[in-house]
């Protein structure tokens, strides 16, 4: 039988607001990673040096293969036995942002070579060294595509991030359990859980959206500037 305490809610509802920013600080932290790790995932693929090529791929498919949850696991518990002692916090953001960092290595990798070959061609021509032609000429280029990969992880991270509470963050699912486990109620911290995730997955994907929009819109302004 349906039985919602409306007291209840409003008495458990700030200790899951605070819990929730603790969600965003991983969300957000393991996102930054990702983006950074990412790229270098990705340009690592591309060098001339075969050895580096090679076990970057490899890499990068074994944490593709493998569940973020036994990399969380593996941080955390396995770390340690190798001289690696990071905190819950410190290990679950690594976790997520290897693991991310990873899938947003396709997302640059389709991104970079969707950018037209006489680009490449030109830089060469012009004699432009390698961080210049990437970062100066090619990644730009590259940005507008990208941006609804990128965005869509950046939910997705979110969405995974309870997953840290298998070793102790205290994020938003750890303390819903935590309440239900005090309480013997479940149906309100978990449901105000579901509500939370929802009230900022969906304006975020509708902002990524936007904002694609807008840079796609700009880029055409700027051609037509341009041509004008």
């Amino acid at each position: 039988m349906f039985d919602w305490k409306w007291d209840f809610t409003i008495q458990i509802l700030p200790r899951l607001l605070e819990a929730t920013l603790n969600t965003l600080m991983a969300a957000g932290f393991g996102y930054l990673i990702a983006l950074v790790v990412g790229l270098f995932f990705a340009l690592a693929q591309r060098t001339p040096f075969r050895p580096l090529t090679v076990i970057i791929r490899e890499f990068v498919e074994m944490i593709r293969s493998t569940p973020l949850i036994l990399q969380i696991f593996f941080v955390f518990y396995v770390g340690p036995q190798f001289g690696v002692r990071l905190s819950p916090w410190t290990a679950g953001m690594t976790a997520i942002g290897l693991h991310y960092a990873a899938y947003l290595s396709e997302v640059y990798r389709a991104g970079l070579d969707s950018v037209s070959k006489g680009q490449w061609e030109a830089c060469i021509a012009l004699n432009l060294s390698v961080p210049r032609t990437y970062f100066k000429i090619i990644i730009p280029q590259a940005i507008p595509n990208i941006i609804p990969g990128l965005g869509n992880y950046l939910v997705g991270i979110f969405k995974d991030s309870p997953m840290l509470s298998v070793i102790g963050v205290t994020e938003l699912f750890h303390v819903a359990t935590a309440i239900g486990a005090e309480t013997y109620r479940f149906l309100e911290p978990y449901t105000l859980v579901g509500a939370i995730f929802l009230a900022i997955s969906l304006p975020a994907a509708m902002s990524i959206r936007r904002f694609e929009d807008w840079v796609r819109a700009s880029l055409g302004m700027k051609k037509l500037y341009t041509k004008d």
